[in-house]
């Protein structure tokens, strides 16, 4: 489900048995979004868990009230990020930056490789820092379909590492592991799914070579590039990338 203004991309995963929605947006459209799970639900009144991609209150800030409308829903972030969430810190959410509060937001935690059983599909944990230390992201091993949150907001934009949490080093890594995964689509945190091994290749090449070239330039972005806005977790290339991928031989 595209993210609505500021709002993540939210991933409602629907299996024979069950289903999971993978992060939820901020608080603010809250009530949209539950009507457009009510849509697709099609009558089922339960989801069986919420699965954060990390702390940023773009991308968890409305999974409190989501969850108290689904059955209470059990909620899932990296461990790192609970207590954040637990007292609605405003701070490392960056609830802040958009002038909001964060709700108070009870977890469990999640750990790499921890997997729902979604009847005829399966949904599982990866470990993805970068962005923040807890980042995550989670992916359909059998229909090699991954959502990976502000890992890679954008085809076009790549990932800022200098908001609280972030990690340069970790970013370039985590390119690697969703290399090795040999993708058939890949969510991002904002905008259209990448379709297709080749083109979700290219992305993630793409991206892997900026954080290179940074890690090589003292961990700094180029001069040139304006600064992020301080509601954004992205970059903006002065030169605008490829939003429609040209795929590697």
């Amino acid at each position: 489900m595209p993210g609505i203004h500021h709002d993540a991309n939210a991933t409602l995963v629907v299996g024979s048995q069950g289903a999971v929605l993978i992060d939820v947006g901020t608080s603010w459209y809250q009530l949209l979004i539950q009507e457009r799970i009510v849509g697709q639900l099609k009558g089922v009144e339960v989801l069986d868990a919420i699965l954060l991609t990390c702390r940023r209150f773009n991308h968890c800030g409305g999974a409190d009230f989501i969850a108290s409308k689904f059955g209470e829903s059990e909620i899932f972030i990296e461990a790192g990020a609970a207590s954040a969430l637990a007292m609605g810190d405003f701070a490392s959410t960056g609830a802040g930056r958009f002038d909001s509060d964060m709700p108070p937001t009870t977890t469990e935690s999640v750990v790499d490789g921890q997997q729902w059983n979604l009847g005829d599909c399966i949904v599982e944990a990866i470990s993805l820092p970068g962005h923040t230390g807890d980042g995550m992201g989670y992916w359909l091993p059998d229909q090699k379909i991954a959502a990976v949150g502000p890992l890679i907001p954008r085809m076009e934009n790549p990932s800022r590492w200098d908001m609280m949490g972030g990690n340069l080093p970790d970013l370039a890594d985590s390119m690697e592991i969703l290399l090795d995964l040999e993708l058939e689509m890949l969510i991002p945190a904002y905008g259209d799914a990448i379709v297709g091994q080749r083109s979700v290749r290219t992305v993630l090449n793409r991206h892997l070579a900026f954080f290179e070239e940074c890690i090589s330039n003292d961990g700094s972005p180029p001069e040139h590039w304006a600064r992020p806005s301080q509601m954004s977790t992205y970059h903006t290339p002065r030169t605008a990338w490829p939003s429609v991928v040209v795929e590697e031989e």
